[in-house]
């Protein structure tokens, strides 16, 4: 199994990244704060790695944080989280956010992300409280912010692969922006998040 890469990124998109290790290309899904820690093309980056084989494929989830990791394979073991709804979690909210809505219980924070409707909810809150003491959250530990080229455009691209529509992903970017969170990605992306996550930006068909 593999469990670390370490190599140059030779590309970059929102939830995927391609890492080429000594001539071999490893193509990677990742969550977004990891997507934001990778800074610029073609520098080295180094990702713990979660290997997920089915019969047909293997693919490859990758994570800057041990933390990260470890919550990633918390969310696969609860029932009705595959590895795909488990990147699109950690994509719409932070492990600081996800580990008091767990424990507390917060069904309707937690199915503002999209994918996750009240039954899978339940089903985390359920089978997930009692494993979360083994999570340790700890604020330093907090990817390097991206540059702020492009961030807009990557965010809104962000959004949408999470599931949220375009017209709606643009707006919250613009009102994220407005409230003083340009700079770079992920200060946007949590600025737009926070929008969407309103009742009013909820997106459409998210059950």
């Amino acid at each position: 199994m593999i469990g670390q890469l370490r190599g140059r990124l030779a590309e970059k998109r929102p939830n995927q990244v391609l890492v080429d290790v000594g001539g071999v290309g490893y193509l990677v899904q990742v969550p977004l704060s990891t997507f934001a820690s990778l800074g610029e093309l073609h520098a080295e980056v180094t990702l713990l790695i979660h290997t997920h084989v089915r019969e047909d494929a293997l693919a490859l989830f990758g994570f800057v944080s041990s933390r990260e990791k470890h919550f990633f394979e918390l969310l696969i073991s609860a029932s009705g989280v595959g590895p795909s709804l488990a990147l699109k979690i950690l994509s719409g909210m932070s492990v600081e956010e996800l580990v008091p809505a767990i424990r507390t219980g917060d069904v309707a924070r937690l199915t503002r992300i999209p994918g996750v409707g009240r039954k899978t909810a339940e089903r985390m809150v359920v089978e997930l409280k009692d494993k979360l003491e083994a999570v340790v959250v700890v604020s330093g530990d907090k990817p390097v912010p991206a540059s702020p080229a492009g961030a807009e455009a990557d965010v809104v691209s962000a959004l949408v692969n999470l599931g949220y529509e375009q017209r709606a992903a643009e707006s919250a970017v613009a009102e994220a922006k407005r409230s003083g969170g340009a700079g770079n990605f992920e200060k946007l992306l949590r600025g737009a998040l926070q929008s969407l996550s309103a009742p009013k930006g909820r997106a459409a068909g998210n059950a």
